[in-house]
Formats: structure tokens, sequence, C-alpha cells
């Protein structure tokens, strides 16, 4: 299955790790979205970002 990853909240007053998963992710500001397909490696990156992103599955 296909996610989309739209972020939500900015990434300013988060630690370098949490930068670093959303440049990962393909986001950086407000309003990006990047599609990833799912994966373990996805899931526990998501889940140290849940806080400024939205995720919902790619039509």
């Amino acid at each position: 299955m296909t996610l989309r990853i739209t972020q939500i909240r900015s990434s300013i007053g988060q630690n370098q790790r949490n930068r670093g998963t959303l440049r990962a992710l393909g986001l950086g500001k407000i309003g990006r979205s990047a599609e990833h397909k799912e994966g373990p490696q996805l899931a526990g990156m998501l889940r140290k970002v849940r806080h400024l992103v939205r995720v919902e599955e790619a039509k």
C-alpha cells in the first residue's frame, strides 16, 4: 500500500533528529506531501514525527 504523508506543523523548535526525519521523508515545508510505500522503516519514521504530519492512503 502507498501512503501520502503531509506535513501539517513546522519543524521550528523540534530537535535535529525530527528535522532530519522530515527531510528523509521528502518534507520540509508545511503543506508539502510525499508518497511512500508502507514498510517497517517508514512506520518507525512516522512514529517519531506523528505530531508533525498527517498520514492517509494514496489514491
